[in-house]
């Protein structure tokens, strides 16, 4: 932690000197440097939008390096990825998942596993893993990072912990606000399954889902009072008169309401 505030401290100090020394340096070299406000070069901003004072900077991004050009398909967006993967800390190079180490059992024809000479179940080849590309399945910068690739490509990707498993990491498995390394693999690519629940669940590793956390003295939400229903009919055993329109506090079950 305290290199941490160091390196930090280190970069607001050479940020706060360059700062200091800018006037001075476009004074003797005015066609090298933009006029004071004046957006970086590679800012475009469009009509309406007044130009802003400051460096433009980047808070984080995502880095990959491509390791080998796949032959098949571009990589479509909402698609239903099949991939290989193998994660380690970018902090010490701790390899903490691999879809090459999850094997299953070859299994015979009537269902059980078959054995080898030893008595034991032979495994199978690693299989990849499968999910749905665009709605938060996993870890964002896993699944922002096949863009651009094709099926049969192999890449790496640096995610940094704004992208990964935030502040507080994975409990047992990855550390708080930690950067992590990924080589992955685009084996396939296919429609989606149209009865898959288009929601938005955990993020894992990069599969498995994380708990939701709650700050000190917040209260969760299975410990809030429940209220009391509003549009019940006070006897349930009597039937509505007919003629009586439905309840309007709440929509039907299949048109969810809108803020």
């Amino acid at each position: 932690m305290k290199v941490l505030f160091a390196t930090l401290f280190a970069a607001t100090a050479t940020s706060a000197a360059l700062a200091q020394t800018a006037p001075t340096a476009a004074t003797h070299a005015h066609a090298a440097r933009p006029a004071t406000g004046a957006p970086a070069p590679w800012v475009k901003l469009p009509p309406g939008v007044p130009p802003g004072h400051g460096l433009v900077k980047t808070a984080f991004s995502l880095r990959y390096q491509d390791l080998k050009i796949g032959t098949g398909a571009d990589a479509e967006p909402n698609k239903t990825y099949k991939v290989h993967y193998s994660g380690w800390l970018a902090a010490d190079g701790h390899k903490f998942d691999s879809s090459y180490d999850h094997k299953t059992p070859i299994m015979d024809k009537e269902g059980k596993p078959e054995l080898d000479a030893d008595g034991k179940p032979k495994m199978g080849d690693p299989q990849p893993i499968s999910f749905p590309q665009g709605f938060g399945r996993v870890i964002p910068g896993f699944d922002q990072g096949f863009t651009g690739m094709k099926v049969g490509g192999k890449r790496r990707l640096f995610i940094p912990w704004q992208l990964a498993y935030g502040v507080r990491g994975r409990p047992g498995a990855i550390p708080p606000k930690a950067d992590l390394i990924f080589d992955i693999e685009l084996v396939d690519q296919s429609d989606l399954d149209t009865q898959m629940p288009m929601g938005h669940p955990g993020m894992g590793q990069p599969m498995r889902a994380v708990p939701p956390h709650y700050p000190s003295g917040a209260t969760k939400p299975s410990d809030q009072p429940t209220p009391p229903p509003t549009s019940a009919p006070t006897n349930p055993g009597t039937p509505t008169p007919a003629g009586t329109p439905p309840p309007t506090s709440a929509p039907p079950p299949d048109k969810p309401q809108l803020n």
